[in-house]
């Protein structure tokens, strides 16, 4: 006598949890490498980037849909939901953490260690063709005072050096941060000031960010600010200041290296 073996369906949405997981792991790698690498225009890599977010969301509510028809209706399919929801969780927790930092920090996109007088943007042709043909503006005063709430300790580095050195220090902790310095302007003239202009990169989609160095003499000692300015979006997530803090840690590290 044969034995009838009815086996228990299979949950379509934990099925395709893992297959759309994958489809957003694709996307979005595809669009961080054409970002990184330029080869696409900022606009449509941007709206890549976004399409992969939103299948990888996809695929965790495919999971979520497969655990309830799982649970209720005794079906199979668990090890897809999970490696689905993995997959998703995977893909979404760097736009996450970003999220987190943009409910946490003020929506800003240029800091300045000097928020009464902030150093300028250089308007020199080189520099203009590095910054595509665009100057950030000046931020209005609530913009800085949100900044001076925000981080309290970005600051002026005064240095007990004398203009020149300080200006050496700023050029080399530039390229050891790795900076793209388009234009430097040793300290002279009528105020006696240096400039050093570059353009730094975000560290995952290589963003482009404008950051001026201005090395002023003082009575005794230099002073030393930078301004550091996003191109793209409403917020920078923390990213200028942070530029700042390193820089301005890597010179003071210089200085003491050099004593």
């Amino acid at each position: 006598m044969r034995r009838l073996i009815i086996e228990e369906p299979v949950s379509r949405a934990a099925l395709w949890a893992p297959r759309m997981g994958w489809f957003a792991v694709a996307v979005t790698v595809i669009a961080v490498v054409l970002l990184r690498s330029e080869r696409v225009e900022l606009l449509p890599g941007v709206v890549t980037l976004l399409l992969g977010f939103g299948f990888a969301a996809l695929a965790g509510l495919l999971a979520l849909a497969g655990f309830v028809r799982i649970w209720i209706e005794g079906r199979r399919g668990l090890g897809s939901a999970l490696f689905g929801l993995l997959l998703a969780v995977a893909v979404l927790a760097w736009p996450a953490v970003l999220a987190a930092r943009a409910v946490l920090l003020p929506a800003i996109i240029d800091v300045t260690t000097d928020v009464v007088d902030p150093p300028a943007f250089s308007r020199s042709q080189a520099a203009m063709r590095a910054r595509d043909g665009t100057v950030p503006p000046e931020p209005p005063a609530e913009t800085r005072t949100r900044q001076r709430l925000a981080y309290p300790r970005i600051a002026s580095l005064t240095l007990d050096r004398p203009v020149d050195e300080t200006f050496d220090l700023a050029l080399k902790a530039a390229e050891r941060r790795r900076l793209r310095i388009i234009e430097r302007t040793r300290p002279g003239g009528r105020t006696g000031a240096g400039r050093i202009e570059a353009v730094d990169r975000t560290t995952v989609l290589r963003l482009p960010e404008d950051v001026t160095i201005r090395v002023r003499p003082l009575a005794e000692g230099t002073r030393l600010d930078v301004r550091s300015a996003s191109r793209i979006g409403p917020h920078d997530v923390g990213s200028n200041a942070a530029r700042i803090r390193t820089f301005l840690d890597t010179v003071s590290e210089l200085a003491l290296a050099e004593k």
